[in-house]
Parts: structure tokens; sequence; C-alpha cells
């Protein structure tokens, strides 16, 4: 599927909100990707696809996961915030017709990150953070970091922040989103 059909179907998947964002994290990427010499069509595709499937009915959600035999985790059954990630790799590959691998597994690991991320990986990570329409109060400062080098040092300044917010509202942490942090801190160190 070309990228002309890609976006007129996720205008029928996606509210206008969430195709802005889309569009704005795409833009993002290929700026980073100017500036971490990454490939700018791979991230721009990546981008525009990463939350295909946010905002997914209950009953399609179980059907793109009996149709393509897609396992979620304990902690992604049912939570459509950590689970929307893992689906839309399905829909980027069997119904896009994506087969770039790094592409597929930037949408799918763009929520919680994973162990030695690749540089799109990162880039659509952050990118999802740092678009211009995000205003949470630690934007800017992961902008910063990212738009000054340090790509690295923002991956691991968003990985604390996530850990901390959802400790702080008392909820289970991904185990990917620590195995991302504890891998990062390793690297840098």
């Amino acid at each position: 599927m070309n990228l002309e059909n890609i976006k007129k179907r996720l205008d029928e998947m996606l509210p206008k909100g969430r195709v802005s964002h889309s569009l704005n994290v795409a833009n993002c990427a290929v700026r980073l990707s100017e500036i971490y010499n990454c490939d700018k069509d791979k991230a721009y595709l990546a981008g525009i696809i990463h939350d295909c499937a946010k905002y997914l009915e209950l009953s399609e959600v179980e059907d793109y996961i009996n149709k393509y035999e897609i396992y979620l985790d304990e902690l992604e059954e049912d939570n459509l915030a950590l689970s929307h990630s893992i689906i839309g790799s399905y829909i980027a590959t069997y119904e896009f017709e994506i087969e770039d691998e790094d592409v597929i597994n930037s949408v799918k690991y763009h929520t919680t990150g994973r162990e030695n991320m690749s540089l799109l990986e990162k880039i659509i990570y952050i990118a999802d953070l740092i678009e211009e329409g995000r205003k949470f109060p630690q934007a800017e400062t992961l902008r910063k970091l990212t738009y000054g080098g340090e790509l690295d040092k923002a991956l691991l300044t968003s990985f604390n922040n996530t850990i901390k917010f959802v400790i702080d509202n008392e909820q289970l942490i991904h185990p990917r989103t620590v195995s991302a942090r504890n891998y990062l801190m390793k690297e840098t160190l």
C-alpha cells in the first residue's frame, strides 16, 4: 500500500486530532532523522502510522487479536494504551503491507521502549513525546535534550519520568520500560 492510501486509511481509522498528532510525529521524526542521520522516509512512515490502532473499539481489538493471532501480555490485555502499539505493528504489516522490520518495530515499541532499541525506534519513541502539540511539563526538557544531540539522555529522562508517573499513580510498570531504561543506563555509564 502506498503512502497516500495509508494516509486515507488513517483518516478513516483515527479522529482528526490523532491524525494531526501523527503528522506532527512524522514531521518531528524527519527533523530528528536529519540530526541523527537516520532514513527520513522510514522515519516519516513510522511516525505517520505509529498510532494506527489507538482508537479501535473493543470488538475490533478482539477481531485483530484473533485474525492475526496476536499475543498480548497480561499488562497489555484490556489496556489499549499499551496494546495499540502491538496491534498497530500487525496492521502495519498485514494491512499497510509494510515489510521493513525497523518501521514495524518502531510502531510496536513506541509506548514501552525495549532493550537495545534501533535508532529509528528511539526516534519514533521520542518524537511521539516531543512533537509540537505536546504540552506536558517535561516536554520542553525532552525537546532541548533531543534537538541538542542527546537522544539517549532524552530517552533515559523519559523512561525515568514514565516510571515515576506510573508509580505515583499506583499502576503496574511494563517490564519492557524497565528493561529499556536499565539497558540504556548500562550503555551510557
